[in-house]
């Protein structure tokens, strides 16, 4: 069993040791990319140093559609590297992570035989490109199998279906998981803390000066090291700003939006791929009791943490689900939650936001800060290990192995059906041992010892996964803001964080009213 504890509560000794330095890499940003680069050099023996403005994944990286997919409709845009990398970047995750990579069958209904004939290609093409397996190969439904295993949806004007396997992902918690494995090799790692600014000598940045964004900005430490990585993720373009107040913006942000309803309402068993009035396909995946359905793909120029859903974005999606859904038209009323976030993408003049290609790339600013951008999801330890050999060869080490693609993540020593069997054994209900181990892997034994309830979640969040605020566990590291935003669940999980992290009354309620103001905010528009 993982025992890799995350405990981020003594701020003072924390700064302390980001003072003391100096240290080989300081990373900028604690989403999947940054969690991913300080874990590979870590594992390298670099002293490393994190930190992250707001929470572990608080941006990006907690808001995606939350799979890891190999890409399949980059295909007709040429970008076949991409498709390559993730496809087979699949498999590693999984072999790291089971419990953050849960295979589910992709189905892509389809109306004729050409159609169907078009998708068998670009699959075969694929398969090959990810070295798939004979044996987890994509298959074609016919109408009729299409009705029996997934009656929710109309089919008397289809042919069949394709089906095919990718996996589904906790984004939030595979970011965590990465981060805690970072610590666990020795890397310093600071939430809420944020570069305030560059320290420059002779034109080089040699340091960072962070400030405890949790106070009142009286704690600060001067973190020095050798080589700066800015893995922001949106805000990389504000953090080369620090270094280079002349700096021409790099990126392109677009927004990306999902939807939450009951999974009474669409009740589908497997992940299904929509046609949209716009050509672009829509995603609605079941989740315990909901469904969530996304994506847009629209260009959002503001840098907000928590984008604006609006009417439009909601009937986007909904149009989409109408045109195959068998059953009452979903509406705004049946929304029961809703996420959006921006992908930071590099910028490509004259493209439509969802033709920028979604490769990463990695430059080097005029004080010698890395910065890098772009990528997807699935293949973040492709994107580290590039950055982490960047990072040896501007230190003039002698290159040495990535080995991020075979030790296990916190967690990920696990057979989830086996760990799934014997919670329920032990008188779990199935949906609750299946929640708890496929955020938990084989750390959800010791959650359950605790009740396994919300407060244990809670106070492990605190004890063992850095937790700082309420919105840390109700958002990220639980998921329940999403998938079951319960207030009275809300209160539990407050109430048990408040002793561990000392808060009053007073603080204790702003805590919760913070996250139901994000709760609020994302769904104004749909009220």
């Amino acid at each position: 069993m993982s025992t890799q504890r995350l405990d981020l509560r003594n701020r003072d000794a924390l700064f302390d040791t980001l003072e003391a330095g100096p240290f080989d890499v300081a990373v900028i940003g604690g989403g999947i990319t940054g969690a991913g680069v300080a874990r590979d050099a870590a594992k390298r023996g670099l002293r490393v140093a994190l930190v992250e403005a707001r929470d572990f994944g608080a941006g990006t990286s907690s808001r995606s559609s939350k799979m890891i997919h190999g890409g399949l409709r980059y295909l007709p845009m040429g970008d076949l590297g991409l498709v390559r990398e993730a496809a087979s970047e699949r498999k590693a995750v999984q072999a790291i992570a089971p419990h953050l990579a849960r295979e589910t069958p992709f189905v892509i209904p389809a109306k004729t035989a050409a159609v169907i004939a078009k998708l068998r290609a670009g699959l075969w093409t694929f398969e090959k490109l990810g070295g798939v397996p004979k044996s987890r190969k994509h298959e074609v439904w016919s109408q009729k199998d299409l009705m029996d295993h997934e009656p929710a949806l109309r089919a008397d004007d289809l042919t069949g279906a394709v089906v095919y396997p990718e996996y589904l992902t906790d984004d939030a918690r595979l970011t965590l998981a990465n981060v805690r494995d970072a610590a666990a090799h020795g890397a310093v790692v600071l939430n809420h803390a944020r570069a305030d600014s560059l320290v420059l000598e002779n034109g080089k940045a040699t340091g960072i000066e962070v400030v405890d964004a949790l106070g009142d900005g009286a704690r600060r430490a001067r973190l020095t090291a050798r080589v700066i990585v800015n893995a922001a993720g949106p805000w990389v373009d504000a953090v080369r700003a620090l270094e280079d107040a002349g700096a021409a913006p790099r990126l392109k942000l677009t927004k990306g939006v999902h939807l939450v309803v009951a999974r009474e309402r669409l009740p589908v068993d497997r992940t299904i791929i929509l046609p949209a009035a716009d050509k672009r396909s829509v995603f609605a995946v079941p989740r315990g009791e909901t469904t969530y359905i996304g994506t847009t793909d629209t260009f959002y120029p503001a840098l907000d943490l928590w984008p604006t859903i609006t009417a439009a974005d909601a009937d986007y999606l909904l149009d989409a689900v109408a045109l195959r859904a068998a059953g009452p038209r979903l509406t705004h009323g049946d929304v029961i939650a809703a996420w959006s976030g921006v992908r930071p993408l590099v910028a490509e003049e004259g493209k439509s936001a969802s033709e920028i290609s979604r490769k990463d790339e990695l430059w080097t600013g005029p004080g010698g800060v890395l910065a890098i951008a772009g990528g997807k999801l699935t293949a973040y330890r492709k994107m580290a290990e590039r950055v982490v050999d960047r990072i040896e060869e501007t230190l003039g080490r002698s290159p040495s192995p990535c080995a991020t693609a075979a030790d296990p993540l916190p967690g990920g020593d696990v057979d989830v059906e086996r760990a799934t069997a014997s919670l329920i054994g032990h008188g779990m209900a199935p949906a609750a041992a299946r929640r708890l181990v496929d955020l938990y892997g084989s750390e959800a034994a010791a959650v359950a010892l605790h009740d396994g309830d919300v407060a244990a979640e809670a106070r492990h969040a605190v004890e063992a996964e850095g937790a700082l605020t309420l919105e840390d566990y109700w958002v990220r590291r639980g998921a329940r803001a999403w998938f079951d935003p319960d207030p009275g669940r809300l209160a539990e999980a407050a109430a048990a964080m408040a002793p561990l992290l000392g808060w009053s009354a007073e603080e204790t309620a702003r805590q919760m009213a913070v996250c139901r103001a994000v709760h609020d905010g994302y769904m104004a528009a749909l009220r």
